[in-house]
């Protein structure tokens, strides 16, 4: 595997985790820290949502290529 594609992945694999992070927050289910100003706020669930199809695309182009 070349370095494009092992860093493409592993900037997929973090774009899907900070995405699932934010999607958490932005529902309430994780309310750490708690003076979060995305707890409980949809638009940060829908932007993390946004984020982690993101990712998953990115991964799925770098395993693909």
């Amino acid at each position: 595997m070349s370095f494009i594609r092992i860093l493409a992945v592993a900037l997929g694999i973090l774009a899907i985790a900070a995405g699932l992070f934010v999607v958490l927050q932005g529902t309430g289910v994780l309310k750490w820290p708690a003076d979060s100003f995305m707890v409980g706020e949809k638009s940060w669930a829908i932007r993390g949502a946004v984020l982690a199809v993101v990712g998953g695309i990115v991964v799925w182009l770098g395993k693909r290529c």
